[in-house]
């Protein structure tokens, strides 16, 4: 074996954690960073938590209030659980950050929850004060759209709270929390339609007396961006036809993807109120964990459209948690910016719209598996015969890593020939951002043919392209093929990455597997080892990362 390359040593990537202790529910990422400013999500947990639900309705409203012995054991059992992955990852407490919002922020009792955490869970705990809050989830939208140069009106409703702030460039011009939240509004109004107006009116009156409204007037505005989970539920359900009573939106109707109008919003609340037990249950049904919370979510984000004077909001798949991590990536990184790559914003959105979080867990492995093999061909030197790192370059890493995030989008529209709808959604929708037509085209096809029949480049699909594009397109091809059966085997939860063996004896083995999920998978990844070899003209050994066990220590969870 002459040479090797492994993900787990290599210094273009590292794992990081975030731990959101909302009101409603406590949110823990894994992302894996790269300098050059992009991160993969790898791992999204929630466990739902509602601090304070035993808590009468008038005491969560006041100024100070009580976590209950109850909400803090709810609330260990739930660290413990992200503890739990966190070890599999291994990831360096160094590299973790939790933050509390509302409702730890306003309990009389939080030093002793914090210090039962610390104790309990060895997690110190950052409990963000309100502007602080407000700060961090900007930074997390533009992550998302790139707005970095543009005034933006950012909203984020929380269980416990709504926080607004208004930045431009990274900096904030204005920060505010109100005691405004879809948690603490339900519990002290209720779920029914008959407590709408109650809602409305105390939502009018907070904000009135908040000053917010003229402070906001004389900062202004160019661009609204909302975050949050109750946000992108209304705005999941306009886009998945829940106002018109539709099954699914389709991806070629051309409504706007991530955005809200004042009038979409007021469909939904409208909805959401209009029916009796048959409403209730497709709400539930709809919504699922949200559903107890949405009426009064729902209802809080019209309120907030109407005395603002919005007309339409941006939707942001990422907020606090990502916020929190893009600050820690600033201050490791040197080079790391603030300011979104709008190419790759545009891949994350469209991956994130049509993929729950299952499937978006499988196309970041599939990105990572791809992007390792990628870069390990490229630093094999003896491949120099088929001068591979002279046709190969990091636009062509952009389009391998693109189509594999991209690859199982076409599950939402049938799980039969899904690849071919993967196809569709990418070339019909205008999604991607900055790619010329060309580009579009080539990871829409790398997509269509991660699996299932080989690419045919007699096809006049392929006629477009110039000889050395087609050339690339089988190295890539040939890569994302292996990955989109790697990110299917059970390999560890570390991430440590697997080795990938060049070979220069011709007859050594070609395969080592660590449980696969069946042999059928097997099967299919070492008939797509052989393409890889028919392509590149090497073998390629997969290597199953070390699962021997590592005692706990103090700074990493193993």
């Amino acid at each position: 074996m002459a040479s090797s390359s492994s993900s787990s040593s290599s210094s273009s990537s590292t794992l990081y954690a975030t731990i959101d202790m909302g009101t409603n529910s406590f949110k823990m990422i894994i992302i894996r960073a790269y300098p050059d400013g992009k991160f993969l999500t790898i791992d999204h947990l929630r466990q739902p938590v509602v601090l304070g639900r035993d808590t009468t309705a008038a005491t969560l409203s006041s100024t100070p209030f009580t976590l209950s012995a109850q909400s803090q054991l709810i609330a260990v059992e739930a660290l413990k659980k992200f503890q739990n992955t966190l070890r599999s990852y291994k990831i360096c407490k160094a590299q973790i950050r939790c933050v509390a919002t509302a409702a730890v922020r306003e309990a009389v009792n939080k030093g002793e929850f914090l210090k039962c955490v610390s104790d309990m869970i060895g997690l110190e705990v950052d409990v963000l004060p309100g502007e602080e809050e407000a700060r961090l989830v900007y930074l997390g939208m533009l992550q998302f759209w790139p707005m970095y140069d543009k005034l933006v009106l950012g909203v984020d409703i929380g269980g416990g709270s709504t926080e607004f702030v208004i930045g431009k460039q990274g900096k904030v011009v204005l920060g505010a929390s109100l005691k405004l939240g879809h948690v603490n509004l339900t519990q002290k109004f209720g779920n029914n339609k008959e407590n709408v107006d109650q809602i409305r009116d105390h939502v009018r009156l907070v904000i009135k007396e908040s000053g917010l409204i003229r402070k906001i007037k004389d900062c202004g505005f160019e661009v609204v961006v909302g975050s949050s989970g109750t946000i992108k539920a209304v705005e999941k359900a306009v886009f998945n036809g829940y106002v018109n009573k539709s099954n699914v939106a389709s991806f070629g109707d051309g409504r706007k993807d991530w955005r809200l109008s004042r009038g979409e919003v007021k469909g939904v609340v409208e909805s959401l109120c209009c029916g009796g037990e048959g409403e209730k249950n497709m709400r539930e049904k709809f919504f699922e964990r949200r559903s107890e919370f949405i009426v009064a979510g729902a209802v809080l984000l019209e309120e907030i459209f109407e005395v603002l004077g919005i007309e339409e909001m941006e939707v942001s798949g990422y907020a606090l948690a990502e916020g929190v991590i893009a600050e820690s990536l600033a201050k490791v990184y040197g080079c790391y910016g603030l300011k979104a790559n709008a190419r790759w914003s545009s891949i994350v959105q469209l991956a994130m719209r049509y993929n729950g979080k299952k499937r978006m867990k499988a196309a970041a492995q599939c990105a990572i598996i791809a992007k390792d093999i990628f870069e390990g061909l490229i630093k094999c030197d003896d491949l120099a015969d088929n001068q591979l790192a002279a046709y190969l370059d990091d636009k062509d890493l952009e389009y391998l890593e693109a189509a594999s995030l991209l690859h199982n989008v076409g599950v939402f529209l049938g799980k039969k020939g899904y690849h071919k709808h993967s196809y569709c959604i990418i070339m019909n929708g205008e999604h991607l951002h900055g790619y010329s037509s060309e580009e579009v085209k080539l990871i829409a096809l790398l997509a269509r043919h991660h699996r299932k029949k080989l690419p045919s480049f007699d096809h006049p699909t392929f006629n477009q392209f110039p000889g050395e594009i087609t050339k690339k397109f089988r190295f890539l091809c040939a890569i994302i093929r292996v990955s989109a059966v790697l990110q299917q085997m059970e390999f560890s939860n570390s991430y440590e990455g697997f080795e990938l063996v060049k070979c220069g004896v011709e007859n050594q083995a070609s395969l080592h597997v660590f449980n696969p999920l069946a042999e059928d998978i097997e099967a299919e990844l070492r008939q797509e080892l052989e393409y890889f070899k028919l392509v590149v003209c090497k073998e390629l050994l997969i290597m199953a990362p070390s699962t021997v066990p590592v005692p706990r220590d103090t700074d990493i969870y193993t």
